[in-house]
């Protein structure tokens, strides 16, 4: 299992977002063995929330040798457009180091915000997707769709990877979700707070059936699981409150989902949970410390991955 950090991009309470922060963060990231940087995306929400794809930009010259992978990016919201021509700026500007995770995004405010009817956004998906992959390569036909169209659109300078980066397909795991990551992905990404091994292998299998019947090769399939925000303490108070007066208010899910999905107390039970996913099929996790970041990081590295790394398949 590989480890993907997610950057720090919302505020749980006290993020500055100064830049020399966000690229020290990425620095040692690189440095502690991390193999890739995420950055998530919304335009409004709850608590505050920096520009995923501008945050990237921002590390790119102290990221090292890590893929910078959006975890994910917006295509409906964005426009497919002005996300091909960022993320190929990026890919240029990296050596070509990008993984482009999509989602439509579960935000109604999101949509609301760009005057975009929510109800399309599934349709609009799929679309984007192709106009994506027609932008970010010469020879391929000109998407031309309900919502959107690549004719007569010539995006340069192109990517640097062949093709363009690859579109790695964002879903919970739902079967129309799977089927569409079957379908029109590169990869999956997967949402720790939305899943649990148990599930995760179970969709993961079912995802393998449907690669096969589309006569793709499984075995080099990637996935992916991101969003998992954690906290190591052995201190039961101030796991609490991590819960409670900083994951809750932003997240929004049940409290003891959130405590069964993400790790919050001691390195133990943060490294049982992830070899659970592991075993579950699970390739990378791209994990998100919610405070004192720097910090945790290290103490994931020194505490978490040897606990993992010693209990074996």
């Amino acid at each position: 299992m590989e480890f993907g950090a997610h950057l720090p991009l919302m505020d749980f309470g006290g993020n500055r977002y100064d830049g020399g922060e966000l690229r020290s963060y990425a620095r040692r990231a690189a440095e502690l063995g991390f193999t890739a940087l995420g950055a998530n995306d919304h335009l409004v929400f709850d608590v505050p929330w920096l520009d995923g794809p501008t945050a990237l930009a921002s590390v790119i010259d102290c990221s090292g040798s890590m893929t910078l992978a959006t975890t994910v990016a917006l295509p409906v919201v964005r426009g497919p457009v002005a996300l091909a021509k960022a993320m190929a700026a990026i890919d240029r500007l990296s050596g070509g180091r990008v993984v482009v995770a999509v989602g439509p995004g579960s935000s109604a405010r999101d949509y609301a915000t760009v005057g975009i009817d929510f109800e399309e956004r599934w349709a609009r998906f799929d679309e984007a997707i192709g106009a994506l992959r027609s932008l970010w390569d010469a020879e391929h036909e000109p998407f031309v769709g309900t919502f959107y169209s690549t004719r007569d659109l010539e995006l340069t300078p192109m990517p640097v990877q062949p093709g363009g980066p690859p579109i790695w397909v964002a879903s919970w795991g739902s079967d129309a979700g799977l089927r569409r990551v079957a379908r029109l992905g590169d990869g999956w990404l997967a949402s720790a707070y939305n899943t649990t091994p148990a599930t995760f292998a179970e969709a993961w299998s079912g995802l393998g059936e449907l690669l096969s019947a589309r006569g793709r090769d499984v075995a080099t399939f990637r996935n992916a699981l991101g969003t998992m925000w954690f906290h190591l303490t052995d201190d039961r108070s101030e796991a609490d409150d991590v819960v409670r007066q900083r994951l809750l208010p932003a997240i929004h899910r049940p409290e003891e989902q959130l405590r069964e999905r993400l790790p919050v107390g001691p390195a133990e039970v943060c490294a049982e949970l992830l070899v659970g996913f592991r075993d579950a099929g699970v390739q990378q996790v791209f994990v998100w410390p919610v405070v004192d970041e720097l910090r945790q990081l290290e103490r994931f590295c020194d505490e978490v991955r040897p606990l993992v790394a010693a209990v074996t398949q």
